[in-house]
């Protein structure tokens, strides 16, 4: 074989195009890596991530366990796990000098908290790998340039010869300037640009829709308790009219309806908190078919049935008769939100336990461990983007991350129809999917 480099180009200055284009030039030196990046400012998702300290990933280290924080994905995920996963991305950044620490709830950032840690990593181990960066460059078009010896071919045959051959790609700037190259890896995210090439080359895309954001929830008095929170909640989302039924697990069940346990935030606008951003990723696809129109049903107090429930507010009603009920909570809720969720079901603030009747009881009862909350649209998850949706993953070889349709062609993070819940997940399927490709993109065949 010729000595000639490989010429491999990375389009999109992310986290995986970032340590997809390290990882092919610390693999093969034989290999010429230029990373594009249409922004003046490569890694920009990076530094606004984790508010600013860069969640790196999750303390999950079963690849069984692992795929379960997936919406999408998991099952292609599974493999690829077992060959790059947490504890690999943690030993990655270590030998790079960059420690992470992790947080009672299984996240994982650097111990300076501070994301310009993770940054600088990625872009001093660049440098010193010869990836050659060009910032501020968009990519107007990608095509396949087949060999000269090779008359264009047509129906099947096209594809038997493409991968016994080969291709090269011909990269057209925005500005007319035009790169050759052996193998090209979208690392683009939800960028269109991205799902615009693959689509050239042969690759069908899944309509990309947002996940992973907060509801707007337009009631007047909830925006009175904005900051309040509650650590254990269940929430289920109800699309159409059907009545609720009960959920036997966490993914979608009867009539649209998904469910999710844990901790929950009031705002101004809603509800957030990792919860309902849970609850978003798995319903991402229903939710955006509904204009984001549907009721969150919401059990306060999970811990206890309807029956021990009961028992014990008779209790209080029995022993504290003269109190007032908006004043003396007997369950485990913030002051303001037990005296809201009272004033909700009409028991006025002077309204003593010893005058609530039967049928009172029960609205409470049924307001505690069912309220009905009308979603009427989304908002954003602080500065953060996750899109559900992309480069359908069927067409992709999860060993390598080369594309079933294009042969050269690799692919690696969000522009795959791949989406994490919120905790570090994304990052580490961004980690996983560039550290697979770049190892597979510079093998000469």
């Amino acid at each position: 074989m010729s000595q000639i480099s490989l010429q491999v180009v990375v389009i999109g200055g992310g986290a995986a195009g970032f340590l997809a284009a390290i990882t092919c030039a610390e693999s093969h030196p034989h290999t010429q890596v230029t990373l594009l990046e249409a922004g003046r400012q490569p890694l920009s998702k990076v530094r606004v991530s984790g508010g600013g300290r860069c969640n790196v990933t999750h303390a999950c280290f079963d690849p069984a366990v692992l795929v379960q924080n997936y919406p999408r994905g998991g099952k292609a995920l599974r493999g690829a796990f077992s060959r790059f996963q947490p504890r690999d991305t943690v030993a990655w950044f270590a030998a790079r000098g960059v420690q992470l620490k992790t947080e009672s709830d299984g996240r994982m950032f650097p111990v300076s908290d501070d994301s310009a840690t993770i940054v600088d990593c990625l872009m001093q181990t660049a440098k010193a790998a010869g990836v050659k960066l060009r910032t501020g460059v968009t990519v107007a078009s990608v095509k396949e340039i087949l060999p000269p010896s090779v008359p264009p071919p047509r129906g099947e045959d096209r594809e038997e010869i493409l991968f016994a051959n080969g291709n090269k790609f011909e990269i057209e700037l925005k500005s007319g300037e035009k790169l050759k190259c052996d193998r090209i890896l979208l690392a683009t995210g939800s960028n269109p640009t991205g799902y615009q090439i693959a689509k050239a080359l042969g690759h069908h895309i899944e309509p990309p829709v947002p996940s992973l954001f907060t509801f707007n929830v337009p009631e007047p008095s909830l925006k009175d308790l904005a900051g309040v929170s509650v650590d254990n909640v269940r929430v289920r989302l109800q699309v159409g009219t059907s009545p609720p039924t009960p959920l036997r697990s966490t993914e979608r069940g009867g009539n649209g309806e998904f469910e999710q346990t844990g901790p929950i935030l009031i705002t101004h606008w809603g509800l957030s908190g990792p919860a309902v951003l849970k609850l978003s990723a798995w319903g991402a696809r229903v939710l955006h078919d509904c204009h984001y129109q549907a009721t969150l049903l919401i059990n306060w107090l999970p811990q206890y049935n309807p029956e021990s429930l009961r028992q014990i507010l008779l209790n209080v009603k029995s022993q504290l008769v003269r109190r007032q009920i908006s004043t003396s909570c007997p369950v485990l809720l913030p002051r303001r939100l037990w005296e809201y969720l009272v004033t909700r079901v009409g028991i006025s603030t002077e309204d003593k336990w010893s005058g609530i009747s039967n049928k009172l009881l029960d609205r409470l009862i049924q307001e505690l461990i069912q309220g009905q909350y009308q979603i009427n649209g989304k908002g954003v998850f602080k500065e953060e983007f996750v899109t559900c949706g992309g480069v359908s993953l069927k067409e992709v070889d999860f060993k390598t991350m080369e594309s079933k349709c294009c042969a050269g062609l690799y692919f690696s993070g969000e522009i795959l129809d791949i989406d994490g819940v919120t905790g570090g997940f994304n990052f580490q399927s961004a980690w996983t999917t560039a550290h697979l490709a770049g190892n597979a993109i510079g093998v000469r065949e």
